[in-house]
């Protein structure tokens, strides 16, 4: 990876392959979760991956955060690297990112995916908040990276650290380095990040959803939620699959992902 300038700081990035552009913004405690995908979208596309501020070796993230200005930084790591158009991917977190990247930026983002986009706004919303606010109880009862630890053991089980070096290499120790940007930074910025049907009408390009079929009671009620937001977009459930579709089943993500990026080809 190269570290690209902007706006007083850097972020790491690395431009893979050619053809039609397409960012994948990187969520929030795995800075690589998107890398898989990035390797099997290259030979098709133009990939740009990269790590947001306060991860791995980009610069520094202050809190409490921001989604728009994560949007923004995007947006800005793009006109530095001379793309003027690209399809969006995000994930998670950064789903709500890449939402609010096609709101202020509608000329810059030709489609938009949202793999497993965060419950905020939706049925369980309330039940979010509480579990978010129990992690941050916990993060200031032992420190951010124990509460990451404990967080993750709740999700994954066990064996996370296995599970994660399995799919990127290193994953498990680069979570615990980043925990304080994902405690302190990331989980403020989406509790405070405001969206509604109003603000979803300035979504003008093609949409695609894509979710899995086992993740979690906290997530059931989002693709209700994308329909009522986004009428238009089309929506695909990814079977066997958790809330993590993109490090657990990259392969089952290109393949609806790509005839979907094929049927709106970049002018």
């Amino acid at each position: 990876m190269t570290r690209v300038a902007i706006d007083g700081g850097q972020v790491e990035t690395v431009v893979l392959g050619a053809g039609d552009p397409i960012a994948l913004v990187p969520t929030a405690l795995t800075a690589d979760e998107l890398l898989p995908l990035a390797e099997r979208l290259q030979g098709r596309f133009q990939v740009v991956h990269y790590h947001r501020r306060g991860y791995a070796g980009s610069s520094p993230a202050a809190p409490p955060g921001s989604v728009a200005e994560d949007a923004a930084d995007c947006a800005r790591l793009l006109a530095a690297l001379g793309i003027g158009r690209a399809n969006v991917l995000g994930a998670s977190y950064s789903g709500a990112v890449a939402l609010q990247l096609a709101v202020d930026h509608p000329d810059l983002v030709h489609t938009l995916t949202l793999v497993e986009p965060p419950p905020v706004h939706g049925p369980a919303d309330a039940e979010f908040r509480a579990a978010n606010a129990a992690l941050l109880a916990d993060r200031q009862a032992r420190g951010a990276e124990a509460a990451v630890e404990r967080f993750l053991l709740s999700t994954m089980g066990s064996d996370w650290r296995g599970r994660l070096d399995v799919a990127v290499p290193g994953t498990s120790a680069q979570v615990r380095r980043d925990s304080r940007t994902f405690l302190d930074v990331d989980i403020p910025a989406l509790l405070g990040w405001p969206f509604d049907v109003a603000t979803a009408t300035r979504v003008r390009c093609p949409v695609l959803h894509v979710s899995g079929g086992g993740h979690g009671p906290y997530f059931d009620g989002v693709g209700d939620l994308i329909h009522a937001w986004l009428p238009h977009a089309e929506q695909v459930t990814i079977a066997g699959a958790g809330h993590d579709i993109a490090l657990t089943h990259p392969d089952a993500l290109v393949e609806v992902l790509v005839p979907f990026l094929a049927r709106h080809p970049v002018d």
